[in-house]
């Protein structure tokens, strides 16, 4: 089968899509009940997931399921509007009674009939010499997944009109929450259905499945639990051999959804589809938005162009350009709220160095107890980053989770013992709540004009901090440097920024707060206090007055 984009050019179940066109229709439109005629980018994603292995062996006793195809699962990406909710519903329909199983290699004459298969419609299918032949699931169990009802339906919906409008009435019988698939082994409806699934209604996970329709895995995180949906929906099709598709809008990268890991893993048997569009264009422009939006919705003809741009635009209206690249420019962009624009921009500032004893630095400082971590970042003069060490090579950064769900305050204290033992500390800003008797001690023990009460808390204050990092962090001329530290990055990528009355138009004053994924930031505060530090000393020429240290005294207990 060849498309104007997409040649395919190996072994696949080609009557999937023909067995589509047969028994699937437009389930909505002014070409409502027409015959679903795939478009050439849903096509490559179907004959991608039914591809077959070139070594696949037909034995009838035991034939092979997930095994006898080159992918086991498949992931789509794609914009708002092109249509992945009806073939989505194609794919439910397919696995449910149509040709979804490898059933050897076809000879002179071989075909399908849908009268050997429960179907009366009369439609018949000859195969090519050596073209891999299909047979049904003997019992199908199907679930349809998504985070909410509603957001089943687009994919349930669908189905559901596709079912009652053409053949496939014949097979299957339609219910609110479930559907009966008929004409299987014994017929028993408790085997072969189409089940919905969503975060607040998971009594039906942990049964093995033949096949999970999973719908915006985009939004599918730790936080909404859906990872674990996802998690135990797998191990159920692995107790059946089945098998799996996700679909979904560009993702965002900082909330690390399913749909984000699925892309990122280097797992054999995936099967990836993401038009991206060229980097060069801006969604910014107009002219280039609207070649960005011919070239991620080609195909998908019933989608108007100038209706995606008025959508698009309204959004941009609003503020929320990110948002409407995302969704309509499909690409994987960071929400609006998100601190840093990419992380990308943090990561090449990485150059990992030496720091020597006795060197002069500053330090940051936030501190947790039984939730969010505690942690110490360094600085130095040239704008070096790090976080230090104790004990010969523990990172300064406590996750109350490790510790048995507290921080270890007294361990914090005597890290920050031997830190003030190994360097010049010309200065540290800790932010008080929940420290405060340490800092006011430590402020007694190294001194009040080292040790400094920073409150970030304050809206003015730490936004200008924060403004003048994230700068520094995309400025080409600014020499800002750090060690890489894991901990941190994932902190960095993490943060989001809350909006605050005040400041200007164009940069309105915010706070830093967690996302929506309740992933932690507390090492990027850390690392807004230790860059405010260093500015501080540098604006008031301190780095001078730093007392070298007694080598003698580096012991650490």
């Amino acid at each position: 089968m060849e498309t104007p984009e997409f040649v395919v050019a190996w072994p696949t179940l080609f009557i999937t899509v023909d067995w589509v066109r047969q028994h699937c229709v437009v389930p909505d439109g002014f070409r409502r009940g027409a015959p679903f005629e795939m478009y050439p980018w849903q096509e490559w994603c179907t004959l991608n997931h039914y591809r077959v292995r070139e070594d696949a062996e037909w034995v009838p006793e035991q034939p092979l399921l997930s095994t006898a195809f080159h992918n086991r699962r498949s992931l789509i990406i794609a914009p708002q509007k092109t249509g992945k909710g009806p073939w989505s519903a194609t794919g439910v329909a397919i696995e449910a009674v149509g040709p979804a199983l490898f059933a050897g290699w076809a000879g002179k004459g071989d075909g399908w009939a849908c009268s050997d298969h429960g179907c009366g419609c009369g439609w018949e299918y000859e195969y090519a010499p050596g073209e891999p032949m299909a047979m049904r699931w003997p019992t199908p169990l199907i679930q349809i997944t998504a985070t909410s009802s509603e957001q089943t339906d687009n994919i349930y919906r669908p189905l559901k009109a596709m079912i009652k409008m053409g053949p496939l009435s014949d097979q299957m019988k339609v219910g609110e929450e479930f559907t009966r698939i008929l004409g299987t082994e014994d017929d028993d409806p408790d085997l072969s259905q189409v089940q919905i699934v969503t975060s607040s209604a998971q009594s039906r996970l942990g049964n093995p499945i033949s096949y999970a329709a999973q719908d915006e895995t985009g939004i599918w995180t730790k936080q909404n639990k859906m990872i674990n949906v996802g998690d135990t929906q797998n191990r159920g099709l692995a107790g059946m051999q089945g098998r799996s598709q996700e679909t979904t809008n560009a993702p965002d990268p900082t909330q690390r959804s399913q749909a984000w890991t699925t892309w990122k893993s280097d797992a054999p048997g995936i099967f990836k589809f993401w038009r991206q569009p060229p980097k060069h264009l801006s969604y910014a422009n107009k002219a280039e938005r609207r070649k960005i939006h011919a070239f991620v919705y080609a195909g998908s003809k019933h989608t108007n162009l100038d209706a995606i741009e008025g959508f698009a635009y309204e959004l941009i209206e609003k503020g929320e350009l990110t948002q409407a690249e995302r969704f309509y420019g499909n690409r994987g962009k960071a929400g609006s709220g998100t601190w840093l624009d990419e992380i990308q921009a943090w990561k090449d500032r990485a150059a990992p160095r030496d720091v020597p004893d006795g060197t002069a630095i500053v330090l940051g400082f936030d501190g947790s107890d039984l939730d969010d971590w505690t942690g110490f970042r360094a600085e130095t003069q040239d704008g070096y980053q790090f976080t230090p060490t104790y004990d010969g090579g523990t990172p300064t950064v406590w996750n109350p989770a490790a510790w048995g769900g507290k921080v270890p305050r007294l361990e914090v204290a005597r890290a920050l013992e031997q830190l003030m033992r190994r360097y010049q500390v010309v200065r540290l800003y800790g932010d008080p709540p929940g420290w405060a008797t340490e800092l006011d001690t430590w402020a007694a023990e190294y001194g009040e004009k080292v040790v400094i009460r920073w409150y970030t808390q304050r809206v003015v204050q730490m936004h200008a901090a924060a403004e003048r990092l994230k700068t520094d962090i995309s400025k080409s001329d600014s020499t800002f440097t750090h060690d890489g530290c894991e901990f941190t990055e994932q902190h960095v990528e993490a943060t989001h920024k809350e909006e605050r009355p005040g400041g200007a138009k164009e940069n309105p004053r915010y706070v830093l707060t967690k996302g929506d994924d309740g992933r932690k930031i507390d090492l990027c505060v850390v690392s807004v206090l230790t860059h405010e530090a260093a500015g501080d000393v540098t604006a008031a020429d301190l780095w001078k007055s730093a007392q070298p240290i007694d080598s003698t005294v580096l012991v650490f207990r």
